[in-house]
Order: structure tokens, then C-alpha cells, then sequence
């Protein structure tokens, strides 16, 4: 048996099955998000306190340059699920005076208040147990924090997300200042499908829990699944692409 083989038999079909250029350009672009976070963090805080506030920018960092189309990733769940989420973490720390029931509270509060307000972003969660658990470093700056060095971590992240996947449009980020193709163009998808917009927009409506997935993606992967379903047995074999 190929050690290939073995592998996919001990781990399962690959869940993210990109390119290696693809995926070392996500480790790149990590490196230099993440880079800017430390030399700011490290300024304001010190060693003691980045370690663990950092932890948060490291888990945006993973959406942020490895999945930038996903709408966990756009900028406001990012600054709204970071800045929010501290802003909870802080209050959370002053009102509550045992440390275990206050981070408990901080997440779960950020939690219902990023949904609420469409900013649910997965790392906004370790933004508020990092300000609670912060230490003196952080609970002294109280909601200065939330300027110095959190803000300037989150713009720097989202400024390096931007200036870095610019040059590859299969990056699109963020979504609203994507250049789609042709065939990546949702109104000329929509055409070409069976599917309606509206009809994709209602069925996750009557899915009561969040989807990593745009209905313009889910469009997009109707359509090329059709038109792999149209190609000649021999063609559809090697991988050929339509459209």
C-alpha cells in the first residue's frame, strides 16, 4: 500500500484540499500579520502581558490569510468581535470578583453580543478570556486597552490581510472589494443554475445555526458541480473544469 494511501486511511480525505503554494502563501502572510501584532503588543505591554493577549490575533490570523473569503473573516466581525468582545472581558473583570466566574461570564456574553450584532468572529471568544485572565499588565489599563495595544493589533492585522492578499483574486479580501471573473460572478451564476439566490438565502435561513459559507459560494459550487456533471466520463476523470 503507497504511504499516501496509509495516510488517507489514518487522517481521511483532506478537509482543505488547497495547493501548497496556496498554503504557504497563508503561512507568509501569518508571519507578517502576526509580526506587527508583537512589536505593538510587546511595546505597550511588555513580555508578561503579550503572550497571552496575543493568543486571540494568532486564531484571527488562521481565518484572516487561510480562509479570507469565509464571513467569519471580513472586517467587522473582526474588529467588531476583538474590540466588543474586550470591551465585555473589561467591564466582566470590574464588576466580577472571582476571576473564574468572570471569564466564564465574558465569554459567554461575547458570544450572544457578536451574534446580536453580526460580528460573530470564533477568536473573539479568546479576546475576552485574555482580558480577564490578563493579568495587573492588562486589568491596569482598563478600557485603555481597548485602544492600546487591541485597536492597533486589529488594524495592523486587517491592514497586512488586505495589503497581502491584493495580488491574488482568488483571495478576495475582503469580499466587498472583490474582483470576481466570469465565472465567479453571482448574477451570472444564478443564470446559469437551477438554484435561485433567493431560494440558497431562505434554506440557511431554515438552519438555526451559523454556516461558514456565502450563499454566493454555495452558488458558485452548484455551478461548477453541474457543469463537472455535463463533462465526458474521460474528461471528468482527469479533473477538467467547465465554465
Amino acid at each position: 500500500m503507497k504511504i499516501t494511501e496509509k495516510w488517507s486511511r489514518w487522517f481521511g480525505a483532506d478537509p482543505h484540499p488547497a495547493s501548497h503554494v496556496e498554503k504557504l502563501l497563508s503561512a507568509l502572510g501569518a508571519f507578517l500579520g502576526i509580526l506587527g501584532v508583537l512589536i505593538i503588543s510587546h511595546g505597550v505591554l511588555g513580555g508578561q502581558g503579550t503572550a497571552l493577549v496575543v493568543t486571540s490575533m494568532g486564531a484571527s490570523a488562521v481565518l484572516l490569510f487561510a480562509a479570507p473569503h469565509s464571513p467569519l473573516s471580513q472586517p467587522w466581525p473582526v474588529l467588531g468581535g476583538h474590540m466588543l468582545s474586550s470591551a465585555i472581558g473589561i467591564t466582566c473583570v470590574l464588576l466580577i470578583h472571582d476571576t473564574l466566574t468572570a471569564a466564564a461570564v465574558a465569554v459567554a456574553l461575547s458570544i450572544a453580543a457578536m451574534y446580536y450584532l453580526r460580528c460573530l468572529h470564533p477568536p473573539g471568544g479568546a479576546a475576552a478570556l485574555a482580558v480577564v485572565l490578563g493579568g495587573e499588565a492588562v486589568h491596569t489599563l482598563g478600557y485603555a486597552y481597548l485602544v492600546a495595544p487591541l485597536l492597533l493589533n486589529v488594524l495592523v492585522l486587517l491592514s497586512v490581510a488586505m495589503l497581502f492578499n491584493a495580488p491574488f483574486p482568488h483571495r478576495r479580501y475582503p469580499l466587498w472589494m472583490a474582483k470576481l471573473g466570469p465565472t465567479r460572478d453571482p448574477a451570472d451564476v444564478g443564470e446559469k443554475s437551477m438554484i435561485a439566490h433567493s431560494d440558497l438565502v431562505y434554506a440557511l435561513s431554515q438552519i438555526d445555526s451559523f454556516i461558514d459559507v456565502t450563499e454566493d459560494d454555495l452558488l458558485r459550487i452548484y455551478h461548477l458541480a453541474t457543469n463537472h456533471a455535463h463533462l465526458p466520463p474521460a474528461l471528468a476523470m482527469q479533473g477538467g473544469r467547465a465554465g
